[in-house]
């Protein structure tokens, strides 16, 4: 089976500055990959190039075996169909408010009546546990959950295959971030989309991933599950996964 996500000789260079050598990296088709690494160790830069927000230097990043930054404009749009993202502080439109921003990737296809987006982003509403008459509210009007929850919404809005999540759960207290991650856990569940996220926090890792890819020395040195990864021998790995922590942590919820 064709892997969502494929990368083959990723190469990453700011002027003299090495941030990825030579990166081989499938991601299956359902799982829930978690990308972690050190600070510095470009992991949200490597997030931005499987989207095709930035171009590696060196190799090629494949969604569901076409080149995402193909030359031909038709595939990267059909290809950039297939997936939606979540950033880190929701990057929702300030101006806009939550129903326009959830109807934005549906008005940019120009395909849907008013009718069938109307009903269509308030389904993305209920999906992610947000009321009817939360859409006429702005993004200044929301606390940090909604603006997540909206964010997800606007995210999912297409039915994407592939879902890309740049720190999830960031600055969301222990609960919130708790209450998000079992709504991406059950939307996967009922949806089973792939999905690929940047972490840092063991609970957001812990409570989603069904693999770990670890990002340190330029290169992947672990890609397994997180029981798995655990045992690798680097010491990134040992002071990452192993403090009394975070063996809590992954005990607790592995």
């Amino acid at each position: 089976m064709t892997p969502a996500i494929e990368l083959r000789g990723v190469t990453t260079r700011f002027g003299k500055v090495v941030i990825h050598d030579d990166i081989h990296l499938d991601v299956r088709t359902g799982d829930i990959l978690c990308l972690v690494g050190g600070s510095g160790s470009g992991k949200t830069t490597l997030l931005r190039e499987i989207v095709g927000l930035l171009a590696p230097t060196h190799g090629t990043v494949r969604l569901f075996g076409q080149a995402v930054l193909d030359p031909d404009p038709r595939v990267r749009r059909d290809v950039r169909r297939r997936f939606g993202m979540l950033f880190q502080q929701g990057a929702l439109f300030s101006a806009l408010n939550v129903f326009d921003n959830i109807a934005f990737p549906l008005r940019e296809l120009r395909i849907l009546d008013k009718s069938h987006i109307h009903d269509l982003v308030f389904m993305k509403l209920a999906m992610v546990e947000l009321e009817p008459r939360h859409a006429m509210l702005m993004p200044a009007e929301l606390s940090g959950g909604m603006i997540k929850r909206v964010a997800l919404a606007r995210a999912l809005a297409l039915e994407p295959e592939l879902l890309v999540l740049d720190e999830p759960t960031a600055g969301l207290d222990p609960d919130l971030a708790d209450n998000f991650v079992q709504l991406i856990r059950t939307l996967q569940k009922q949806l089973g989309f792939t999905v690929a996220m940047v972490t840092h926090d063991l609970d957001t890792l812990a409570g989603l991933a069904t693999r770990v890819a670890v990002l340190a020395g330029q290169r992947i040195i672990a890609d397994a599950s997180p029981a798995e990864v655990l045992d690798v021998d680097h010491p990134f790995i040992k002071t990452f996964f192993c403090s009394e922590h975070a063996r809590s942590v992954m005990r607790r919820r592995l």
